[in-house]
Parts: structure tokens; sequence; C-alpha cells
């Protein structure tokens, strides 16, 4: 479902007071997370299966922000610290061109998981649109944090204690 604008929303809840709590299903925190399924920018699939029992750490950014660009080589040096933890990592590009996340990519030298699919991803977890924005879950599928904005180095290393 595409979120409202200022305006829609206004009208949705003047008209019905339930339909913008529906407009952003997004759980608050403690609640369970939904997980979609999403296409990762290799082609496979990313879904509920891949986060069962598994801490998640989800960020949102775009190819054209320098916080992300700084954001992410934290986010990098998270993935080789969780190596071989209960622990999975996954980007969401704010993004239509495939190739061009796909240069981004190469050329900043990243390999964590990213999908493009941004709306299925933010109606699951958060109907915030600042990136960089990092979203955690614990292993048992709860939403932990949303976290907007960049991360020092240490902050971002530190959510490899959502394995343990």
């Amino acid at each position: 479902m595409k979120r409202p604008n200022r305006r829609q929303a206004v009208a949705l809840l003047a008209s019905a007071p339930g339909a913008l709590a529906t407009a952003w299903a997004a759980p608050a925190p403690g609640e369970r997370v939904v997980w979609p399924e999403v296409t990762l920018l290799d082609g496979t699939h990313w879904g509920p299966a891949d986060a069962a029992g598994q801490a998640v750490v989800v960020v949102f950014w775009s190819t054209t922000c320098p916080f992300c660009r700084r954001h992410l080589v934290h986010v990098s040096r998270l993935q080789g610290a969780v190596a071989g933890l209960p622990l999975q990592l996954l980007t969401v590009a704010r993004e239509r061109d495939v190739q061009a996340v796909q240069r981004y990519m190469t050329a900043a030298g990243h390999r964590f998981a990213v999908t493009l699919d941004a709306e299925p991803m933010a109606a699951a977890l958060s109907p915030r649109r600042m990136i960089p924005l990092t979203v955690t879950v614990d292993r048992a599928g709860h939403l932990k944090q949303v976290i907007p904005g960049e991360m020092f180095e240490a902050d971002v290393l530190e959510l490899a204690g959502l394995a343990g």
C-alpha cells in the first residue's frame, strides 16, 4: 500500500480514524515484525524463513546520500564482525536503478545483501523515510529499535550484540 501524503492522511483521519493506522502498519518496538518476501540485488529472494531465529539489522540508504556512504562503511565492518553469528544484515536501497546500485556497491567494495523493494520493507518496519535509517529486530522477531541518521562505527558494531 502506498503511504498517503499529508493531505490524504488528514482526510483519512477526519473520515475514519482507524484508516490512518492501517496505512502505517509497521510494528511498535516490542511487537512482532511480519517480514515481506523481497528480491535481492543478485536476484535471490529474502523473506521470513531467512529471518527465523536470527537477529536482523536492516539499513535503508541511497546512493546519493553522503551520510549513507559513511554509514555503510561501518555496516560493512559489522558484516565482518557477525560472520557465523545468528544475525542477518539486510540493506534497502531507496533507488529504482538496479545498475546504479550495483555500480555503487562494486565501487565501494560492499558485499552485504541489498534489496530495492523499499516499500514492502518500510511497511514492515517503519514509515520513516529518513536515510540512513537503521532498524534492529531481535532473534524472536520483535522490533527493537528504529535508529534515524548516521551512526558512529562503535555504535554500529555494538549491534552485533543482538546475536547473543
